[in-house]
This record gives structure tokens, sequence and C-alpha cells, in this order.
């Protein structure tokens, strides 16, 4: 049987009235992928509706582990204490990310701008040994990446997981409720997340509850 001449065919698909090409989602595509940029608010919105409150912050507060405490493992080997008690971020280099607790008297305080941080004393040695985050603006992934449910690979792209970052950040910072005025020399107690590269680097801790002594 002789072939039917492409032209043909493409005469033929142009004649038919109303016809249109139709995108097959392919086997394994994300849904995210499917839909495309222009719904990652409402997605990453939805996602936040069942997971921020049922999920991320129970697992927390559940895993948080006193500074103290925190310290020592990590003082033991951060790829040790990592695995027993954090979660790395996807990708090369990841940092580990684990939950946090604890105490401590605020030495110094930025309220002013719009990334408010309050650097907190927890060892009683004077100086500050930790930043606590609490927003507007917050840098970083760590309420995102100390959660394993929320997997690189069910998002589209790493714009859209970015988004889900922020989306995270967002709602933790909009749910604190941070006295008016200087916090210097107050205590304050803190729940939260940091992130680690290497035992040497900084805790920049993300907020997720704070009380304030009068």
């Amino acid at each position: 049987m002789k072939s039917v001449p492409v032209a043909l065919c493409l005469l033929a698909a142009l004649a038919l009235p109303g016809c249109k090409i139709v995108k097959t989602v392919v086997g394994g595509e994300s849904a995210a992928a499917a839909a495309g940029e222009a719904g990652d608010d409402a997605r990453i919105a939805a996602l936040l509706d069942r997971t921020y409150e049922a999920e991320l912050l129970p697992l927390i507060t559940g895993k948080a582990m006193p500074v103290a405490d925190l310290r020592s493992a990590i003082a033991g080997g951060l790829e040790v204490a990592g695995a027993a008690h954090g979660n790395k971020g996807s990708g090369e280099g990841a940092a580990w990310n684990f939950a946090v607790t604890g105490e401590g008297k605020v030495v110094e305080a930025n309220l002013t701008s719009r990334a408010r941080k309050a650097m907190l004393d927890t060892d009683g040695d004077g100086a500050a040994d930790l930043t606590l985050q609490l927003g507007p603006v917050i840098k970083g992934s760590s309420l995102r990446d100390v959660a394993p449910f929320y997997r690189f690979g069910d998002f589209r792209d790493q714009i859209e997981f970015a988004k889900l970052a922020r989306a995270l950040n967002d709602r933790a910072s909009g749910a604190l409720q941070v006295p008016e005025g200087d916090l210097t020399g107050k205590t304050v107690a803190f729940t939260g997340t940091v992130d680690l590269k290497t035992d040497k680097d900084a805790w920049l801790v993300t907020v997720i509850t704070l009380s304030v002594a009068p």
C-alpha cells in the first residue's frame, strides 16, 4: 500500500473545522508543570492551607532541640547531627536544616527595617550567639527544607520551589506577635528553624513562635 503524502494529511487536518492541538500530559509530568507558572500562587496557597498548621508546625515543635543540645550534637559532626536530627535540602551542597528552641537575653535588636532581627545571648556569656529573623523579609529556606514532605520533584521547577520557601516565610512572620519598642535587655523564648552548611556557620533562626518576658 502506498503511503499518503504528508502534504495531503496536513491539508486534511486544516480542513477540519474547530480542530486544535491539545498537549498530552506525559505520565510522570507533575500537575504543576502542566498548569504552568500562572497558577503558582494559588497552588502554593492551597498547599500551605493543607500543610502549614496540620503538618509543618507540629513537625517543628515536635523535633525542636534546645539550643545547647543542638550545639552539642553538631560539635560531634554536622553530618552525624544532621542525619540524626535534621533534614537536608535538595541540590548539591545543600544545608542541613534543624528545628530549634530556646531562650535568651536580647543583646541587640533592629525592629525598624523590614528585615527585623533580634540578636540573642542564649548561654549567659553576654555575647550574642544567634540571630532571630522576625520578618517580614526573611532570608533562607529552612522552613521549607526542614520538612521532608516538601520535595523538589513535586514542583515544576526551581522557581516554583523558591516561591514555596517565600510563602512559608511570609506565613510564619505574619503570625508573629512582636512587641512594640526596644527589645534590648529583654528575655525572649522562641521556636524555629536554622540551616547550616558547616558547623562554623552563624545561626540565623527563622522563628515560628516568639514570647517576650514582660
